[in-house]
């Protein structure tokens, strides 16, 4: 696929991020650090990345953290040229918290934040700057996590899937359900009536159940795979599978030392949407995506450990190697 002029767009919620520097109860931390966090956001950075343009759209507020936001993406040449600035509400807050060497905790503070906010018309205006980025995209990459945040911002991600189908621009959906934030049947209430614009469409496995409302993943597989072209089932530290007409696919993990899982699901799918704009065949696609989500999860960070193109080599060095 040659990428469009805008590459991978995203469209959701960026927040700031307060995380714990070691593990053990938050209350105790003697100092957070700062940084961003968001799902769409970590996707736009891991494509940008890997050397194909990208952007996000989505909404901050008139804050400290918003203007965080969009400077953090600003750097890493994210195009943010169809953010909104929202007067009116806060930005979102993501606090991790290390509570062990091996359990990590997530709380979000998103309730009538700006995110949650967005809706149709920051995308409806024809030539406007959002239109115009999802028009030219090569891929509009949106989860499952921004249609449960209010019923406009659902709305919103309707009209983009729309306005990507009607230009003919492929769509990427990633699950990603949050349980704080609906039901299994809220969040399939929410996208099943996305998957006929779906091309590629991204599930975990516990997701992918919940999304078909499936006892078993072969159950799901077959109520699923036919809806959409190609069906990523990520496994963590088992790898990722890919179906599509023409058979499944299986791809190993990649062997890395996991430092914290946060973050791992969005490189993967970074990963697997800059080898469809490299051109790659579906198992370079695979095997891309499981080497961006070892990259993620060796550092504690929701985007920080994403890779660039140069880096890649790194994870097949030996242990211990030191590069002069």
């Amino acid at each position: 696929m040659s990428a469009g002029t805008a590459g991978v767009v995203t469209l959701g919620e960026s927040m700031a991020a307060l995380g714990s520097p070691a593990p053990g109860p938050l209350r105790h931390a003697p100092h957070l650090t700062l940084s961003i966090a968001g799902a769409e956001s970590n996707v736009a950075i891991g494509v940008r990345r890997l050397g194909h343009p990208s952007a996000w759209i989505g909404r901050v507020g008139a804050d400290e953290f918003g203007r965080m936001v969009l400077e953090r993406l600003r750097a890493e040449q994210v195009d943010v040229s169809a953010a909104r600035t929202d007067p009116a509400a806060p930005t979102g807050l993501l606090v991790k918290e290390q509570r062990t060497p091996d359990v990590t905790r997530v709380q979000y503070y998103r309730s009538g934040s700006a995110g949650s906010r967005l809706c149709p018309d920051d995308l409806a205006a024809p030539g406007s700057p959002a239109a115009r980025l999802i028009a030219d995209a090569a891929v509009l990459h949106v989860t499952g996590i921004t249609p449960l945040l209010s019923p406009t911002a659902a709305d919103a991600v309707r009209h983009a899937v729309g306005l990507a189908a009607a230009a003919g621009v492929p769509v990427s959906l990633d699950v990603n359900h949050r349980t704080a934030l609906g039901t299994p049947a809220q969040l399939r209430a929410a996208l099943l009536p996305l998957l006929p614009q779906v091309t590629q469409l991204f599930a975990g496995e516990e997701e992918l159940l919940l999304l078909a409302d499936a006892e078993d993943e072969a159950e799901a597989v077959n109520r699923l795979r036919d809806a959409v072209p190609e069906l990523v089932v990520k496994r963590g530290a088992d790898g990722a599978t890919l179906h599509t007409a023409a058979g499944v696919l299986r791809q190993p993990a990649v062997p890395v030392r996991a430092v914290d899982p946060v973050g791992a699901g969005d490189a993967f799918t970074a990963g697997y949407l800059a080898g469809l704009l490299d051109g790659s065949t579906p198992a370079e696609r695979l095997r891309l995506a499981c080497l961006t989500g070892a990259f993620a999860v060796s550092v504690a960070s929701d985007w920080s450990g994403l890779p660039t193109r140069d880096e890649l080599r790194l994870l097949t060095a030996p242990p211990g190697t030191t590069l002069r």
